[in-house]
Order: structure tokens, then sequence, then C-alpha cells
């Protein structure tokens, strides 16, 4: 006998079309108004209308396995059937007064429950959706509900920060400076990750430190390579930022990720590490620089203008840090250095699929708006000897279906740690100004 019944909401199907596969060996009742929410949503040109027309594949694929309103077995030991009846809403409706698809849903799980209680070895009904209110409604009709947890990347506490602190004997810490390299082994046993940091520290409580990152293999931990005063007049004001411009200014690491609240200089680092290589180095032949266009409170709507007009105010934010670095003052004078350099491409994410982007730099903000299928159309983007670099909030999430574990930043971050390609650091102290900071920490 099957231990459970899982009833889906739409949302659960929009955010992983394969969930219906994560239920082990329990029973998946996915109700028809899922089905026509979920078909109203195929034409949307979106991750929301790949995920629907995906799910509307998938369902579709089992017909050919039996009757969808009886029950189809699936390869993982569990069950699912589109649930056709317990649609009535005599139970709801001196609660709930109008008929909406939410209310219908909790309809079918709540006449499911109470069906499966009359019986003698009756299963728990569990209603499973991403929405907050789906699940408070659920609990006051006295049904179980949860949240869809296996889209999830990481547990809570174990997203990777990339540096790691460590106490250390003064001897140890004298031998780094002086061989400027040291094997983990012979100071910790604790597994590190390629290019992971480590601040290194006097176990006595004695004030030297120092701060050096593991090589490809793991097994050593080496001093940074960067060694410049500043970069494009902009200088690393704390550890992190020093790890950050490490990872920036490195050829031979690929793929960066940057996590930080507000103001902790993600951004600003990023550009003053691109313009460095793409204008004074001449590594790369172009600096790109592009986010996702997500609006935050009410979308603004259409916008009038050529492209690059109607980009701009998405953009603002990018020549905000660009107008600090070049140090500009008057209006207009940022795009005609811009204009005139032709080495710098302001873009939006909505047209970077399809290209293929070879020997550049490449900056993606805000890429905590980004789901994981974007983040890999992205990737798969990026061309020869070119670097690409990902940072954001995971904490400022715009987007309905994402949130802080399962969003592509920390897809990417989680999946790529191990990688000799990649590297990560979590910036944490605030330098804009103590306002921003207090903010970010209170707010």
């Amino acid at each position: 006998m099957l231990s459970k019944i899982y009833v889906l909401d739409t949302n659960v199907l929009l955010q992983d079309p394969n969930s219906i596969f994560s239920f082990q060996d329990n029973e998946v009742v996915i109700p028809a108004v899922v089905l026509e929410e979920v078909d109203s949503k195929k034409r949307y040109m979106d991750e929301v209308g790949r995920n629907a027309r995906q799910v509307s594949k998938l369902i579709d694929s089992l017909r050919e396995l039996g009757s969808l309103h009886e029950k189809i077995l699936l390869e993982n030991g569990g069950q699912i059937r589109i649930e056709l009846n317990h649609r009535s809403f005599h139970e709801l409706q001196d609660i709930f007064v109008e008929k909406t698809n939410d209310n219908r849903i909790l309809a079918v799980a709540k006449n499911l429950s109470m069906e499966e209680l009359q019986k003698e070895d009756g299963r728990p009904v569990i209603l499973v959706s991403k929405d907050t209110l789906v699940r408070v409604k659920a609990d006051a009709l006295g049904l179980q509900a949860e949240d869809f947890l296996s889209d999830r990347v990481v547990e809570i506490d174990h997203i990777y920060k990339g540096f790691l602190d460590l106490y250390i004997n003064s001897d140890n810490l004298n031998r780094f400076y002086e061989k400027n390299e040291l094997l983990l082994s012979e100071i910790t046993n604790h597994p590190f990750y390629p290019n992971q940091f480590i601040v290194m520290k006097d176990a006595l409580g004695g004030s030297a430190s120092a701060i050096g990152i593991v090589d490809k293999s793991g097994k050593k931990v080496k001093r940074l390579v960067f060694n410049q005063d500043h970069v494009w007049g902009i200088k690393p004001r704390n550890v992190q930022q020093t790890m950050a411009m490490e990872l920036l200014l490195r050829n031979d690491i690929p793929l960066i990720t940057l996590v930080g609240k507000a103001g902790t200089g993600k951004t600003l680092l990023a550009l003053a590490a691109g313009l460095f290589q793409t204008e004074d180095l001449g590594t790369y032949k172009k600096l790109l620089v592009a986010r996702p266009i997500v609006p935050v409170g009410k979308d603004i709507g259409f916008l009038p203008g050529e492209k690059e007009e109607k980009l701009r105010p998405w953009m603002q934010p990018i020549y905000d840090n660009l107008e600090f670095l070049f140090n500009t003052k008057k209006p207009g004078e940022l795009d005609a250095i811009l204009a005139g350099m032709g080495s710098i491409e302001v873009e939006a994410l909505t047209y970077i699929r399809g290209r293929s982007i070879p020997d550049q730099f490449i900056i993606i903000d805000e890429a905590q708006n980004l789901t994981k299928h974007e983040v890999k159309t992205i990737l798969t983007r990026v061309g020869d000897r070119s670097k690409i670099v990902l940072m954001g909030d995971p904490e400022q999430i715009d987007h309905p279906y994402l949130d802080e574990y399962n969003n592509g930043l920390t897809y990417v971050v989680e999946k790529f740690k191990e990688q000799q390609i990649a590297g990560h650091v979590r910036l944490v102290k605030g330098e804009r100004s103590g306002l921003a900071q207090l903010a970010a920490d209170l707010l």
C-alpha cells in the first residue's frame, strides 16, 4: 500500500516540470484545474512558458502507459493520476466564497483527505505548493501542506562561502610567508575545494595573519597572485574584496561567482577588473555587461525609443558604476566615452540566447533572478578565451518561483565549487556607506 497522497499545486509543476518524479513510491495527484492553469501559461515566451510546455509533453508521454484518470505506475515505484472528481465545493463554501483556482485545488485536497479519513487504512493527503498563502489556507482547513523543496540546491546552513578562517601556529604562518605556500595536510585535516580561500590566523591570539588560496589540486594553500595597489582607481577595502579581485584578475579561472548584499562592491570590482583586462592589458576584446530585466515593484510597461533607450532604465545601475570609474561629471559624457571606445557593451539578457561569445569578459549582474535553465543557457554561450562573472544577492529575488536556495546563482555556486575552473566569494561587509550597510542588515 502506498504511504501518502501528494496533491500538487500548479506552481510546483511550473517551477520544476520533473517534480512528479520527486515523491518516491507515493501517489501523486494533479487536479484537473492545474492542467487548465498550465495550459494558460503555454504561450508565454519566458521560463514559465517553457516549463508549461515541458509539463504538457511529459504528461502526454505518460498517456502511453495507461489511463491518466485512473493510475499510472512510475519508474520510481510511485503512481500518478489526474483528479477529475472530488471537485465539490461543499466543504469550502462557508469559508472561501470565491471559486478561484487556488480554492478549487484546496477543495480537491480537502475532499480526498475526508475520503481517506473514512477508510480503515486511509492515507495522509498532503498539499504541495510554492505559494505561502495556499499553504496557510490549507492549514486553516486542517489539511497537511508542504513547500516543494526538492528543487533546492543546498540546505539552509550549508551555502558555500568560498573562504574559511583557520587558526594555525605561528611557525606555520612564518613558513607560509617564507615559502609562499603550505601543504594543507601539515596544518589541518579539513577538506578544501580548488580556489577556496583560507584566512590563516595565529592560534595563540597573535596579530599575524595571512590570506591564501587553495591550488587546483586541493592539496596546497598558496599566496595570492594579485599584488597591485589598485585597478582603475579601485582598491579592495576588506578581506573578501581582496579575494574577489584575486579571482577576477586570474586568467586561469574563467568562471567567477560573487554573492553579497547591496553595497558590498560586487559590480564595481567586476567592472574595474573587466576594464583593466580589456582596455589596459588587452586580454579580452570586449567587456560585455548584462542583467535580467526583472522589475522591482510594478512594471513600467513598454518604453518608447530605440533598443538603447528602452534598456537605459534597466541598466542604470551599471551606468552609475561606469560613471564612477570614468569619473564623469557632465550629462552625456559617459555615452560619448563608451561610443568612442567601442569595446564595452551593455546588454539585456533577453538578447543573449543563440550567441557565441569568445574573447570577452562577461559580467552577469542580478544573477539571483535567473532560473537553473537560464543560467545553463548563458554558460553554454561562453566561447573560447572568455571569462564570465555571475553576481547577485540571493536574499533579493524578484522572480515569483525562485528563493534563496533554488535560484540560478546558488545553483552555479554549488555545482561548480569542486571544479578547478571556478572560484567563488561571499562578500560580507558593505562599503557603499554606513547607512547602506545598516539598511541591508536591519531591513
